[in-house]
């Protein structure tokens, strides 16, 4: 197989160039990304859309997908994505599938909410299943596929609390692996980037609500609460979590499959 860029005219053509002559990096692609109206997911829209994709911006909040798609040139999309039934509305000609949309919920087990339970997972499991599902035909078809799927420190590791969460990452992890080995013979790559804590509205949220339940100042909650674990003290930035995305979708990556890119501070170097 040849690794020619859309519109190209062979293996040595090289990607079309962008203003300014710079590469297009992901020129004639087209990127799906839930999640993609805050956090994490805007970030790789932007990310993708500045490399030259055609971005689908997915979210169950549909202002912000349309803002973000409007920012990047690209075209919102309003899902729920625990309703099995919304992916059947979604593009199924994706070449790149960033699966980021996420949730969150702290409890111990014995007074977990079985609703929100089964949500999580169907959010963060079963809806990157089905979008695989939905798009591997595609990408198949054209000998060339990006899957990217945002886990976490926690799909690596555990922290009490969090059973659906951490339930979710690892089954994720395992679900990328899968696609990874299926995709390998279709030039299709799936990975996972584990990032720690990222500084997006779910993590800020979790900040406000521990320095409130504990009496004490939000920035005491990020040092002796989230990165208790991490070497490098600071949370990270969801741009830089979008260009670990940027590259695993790039030409230099394409070794590269069942991976999961730690991007923890050092975390899970303990």
């Amino acid at each position: 197989m040849t690794n020619s860029w859309p519109g190209g005219t062979g293996p040595d053509s090289g990607p079309p160039a962008q203003a300014g002559g710079q590469p297009a990096q992901l020129g004639g692609r087209t990127a799906l990304v839930t999640g993609g109206g805050s956090g994490i997911g805007r970030a790789c829209a932007v990310a993708l859309a500045a490399a030259g994709a055609e971005v689908h911006v997915v979210d169950v909040d549909g202002e912000a997908a349309k803002a973000v798609a409007e920012r990047v040139g690209g075209r919102p999309h309003v899902a729920d994505l625990a309703d099995p039934s919304a992916v059947d509305g979604l593009p199924a000609d994706a070449d790149i599938l960033v699966n980021s949309a996420g949730l969150q919920h702290v409890a111990p087990i014995p007074e977990f909410p079985v609703e929100r339970f089964v949500r999580i997972q169907q959010v963060m499991v079963t809806a990157p299943f089905l979008l695989m599902r939905r798009t591997l035909p595609h990408m198949y078809a054209r000998g060339w596929g990006r899957i990217v799927n945002i886990s976490s420190v926690h799909g690596l590791r555990a922290s009490a609390y969090k059973s659906a969460y951490v339930a979710a990452k690892h089954g994720l992890e395992g679900l990328s692996k899968v696609a990874a080995l299926e995709g390998a013979p279709h030039g299709v790559t799936s990975n996972c980037v584990d990032p720690g804590y990222v500084r997006t509205p779910l993590v800020e949220g979790q900040i406000r609500d521990q320095a409130a339940v504990h009496g004490v100042p939000p920035d005491e909650v990020v040092d002796d609460v989230l990165l208790a674990r991490t070497p490098v003290k600071r949370l990270i930035e969801p741009d830089e979590v979008a260009a670990a995305v940027l590259w695993l979708c790039g030409p230099h990556a394409s070794f590269v499959t069942g991976a999961s890119l730690s991007m923890d501070g050092g975390w899970t170097a303990q």
